[in-house]
């Protein structure tokens, strides 16, 4: 770009400028200098005020006042940050990925998908236990088309998380958006999908084809697109795989006992319908369904977690656990599954009715119910007949 200035005003522009004067040692040495330099500072104009036009520059001069020190801090916004350094890991050294990388991108997974059994309070015409019905039938859906235990978690994070996005929605949607999130879980998941008309068939007419494309999209905005959080049963994989491992470099292939595995699914299962799990994070639920079965040393090598963090929830499976063990699972046999696979095969049983039985577990170990034994004292008065 030109100057916008001619030639001829150079000489002249250079004339008005103050001479260029070098410090010498002995002014660096001098404590006014040292002061100079420490000193806080302030902008001052040097050119000659002759000059006109243009923008003017500046220096550093020095300035009496100085910088006052904070010590209320009470102005301040605070942020609570989760630490993820905390539990250390336990995956053993891989020869594919750094263990320790692998362990902390677990947990921030973790901690990225958050649900909240809270989402029944921006629904007014729905109850808790219509999500209970729900899930059960989604289970019955996966053990009638072999879908896998991974896929219907998948569904019911997918409808946990966007439940939490929406406000009064109708009853009337909840199948509509039941059967959707199995539909976006299974194409995820499934080699073998369903296809979109069988979605639409189990519904008995309730929801057409259109009407699970229209409430994908919706959900999947809703949920921005992030499709992959750290299900229970992958916490339980994990920690069953780390505790059974012998061999490193079969680190991806399962080598623990398939029965065990189930056992404590089956007891998954029945607590995921009970919308109060949702108070839990899928680590620490997993983990506490794993105590039980084993014990709180192996908990805690496994999965990195102290009793303090799992001793609420071991509590509150319980009366789970008491249900559960009532109804012995069994390994199944499936068509076209391969042996080492059926037990990631989803299945089903009368999941409703164990729920029924847990909550009158509860209501009698509730303070202040009376048990059926403590009525046993209580005198019956005669029938009328007999008096």
């Amino acid at each position: 770009y030109p100057l916008a200035v001619g030639d001829a005003a150079l000489p002249r522009l250079a004339e008005s400028l103050p001479a260029h004067r070098s410090l010498g040692r002995a002014e660096l040495s001098t404590p006014q200098a040292a002061t100079s330099r420490s000193s806080p500072t302030a902008c001052g104009y040097c050119w000659p005020s002759t000059i006109s036009g243009g923008i003017s520059p500046c220096i550093i001069i020095e300035t009496p006042h100085k910088e006052a020190t904070t010590t209320d801090f009470s102005r301040f916004k605070k942020y609570r940050f989760r630490n993820l350094f905390i539990n250390p890991s336990p995956l053993p050294e891989l020869s594919w990925g750094n263990s320790k990388d692998v362990w902390f991108n677990i947990l921030k997974k973790e901690n990225k998908y958050s649900h909240c059994k809270h989402f029944t309070s921006l629904h007014s015409n729905l109850q808790p236990h219509m999500r209970s019905i729900l899930l059960d039938w989604l289970l019955e859906v996966c053990e009638v088309y072999t879908l896998h235990r991974e896929t219907f978690y998948l569904a019911q994070d997918f409808f946990d998380r966007f439940m939490l996005t929406q406000k009064n929605l109708n009853k009337t949607m909840l199948q509509l958006i039941g059967i959707t999130t199995l539909f976006i879980a299974s194409k995820l998941e499934e080699i073998y999908a369903p296809k979109l008309q069988e979605f639409a068939y189990v519904t008995d007419g309730a929801c057409s084809e259109d009407d699970i494309i229209r409430m994908e999209l919706i959900i999947l905005k809703a949920l921005k697109w992030e499709l992959c959080p750290v299900t229970i049963i992958s916490w339980l994989n994990l920690y069953l795989q780390v505790d059974a491992l012998k061999d490193v470099p079969k680190v991806l292939l399962p080598q623990y006992s398939q029965e065990k595995f189930i056992e404590i699914a089956q007891l998954l299962d029945l607590c995921i319908l009970d919308v109060n799990s949702l108070d839990f994070q899928y680590r620490i639920l997993a983990a506490a369904a794993l105590c039980h079965y084993t014990s709180v040393h192996v908990v805690t090598r496994v999965s990195g977690l102290e009793w303090d963090s799992i001793a609420e929830c071991v509590e509150w499976l319980k009366p789970f656990l008491k249900v559960a063990k009532k109804s012995p699972v069994k390994l199944k046999n499936f068509k076209k599954i391969a042996a080492e696979d059926r037990h990631n095969i989803q299945t089903h049983t009368n999941y409703l009715d164990m729920l029924d039985e847990v909550n009158y577990e509860v209501a009698v170990a509730a303070p202040g119910q009376l048990s059926p034994v403590s009525t046993g004292g209580i005198i019956t008065p005669p029938k009328s007949s007999e008096k």
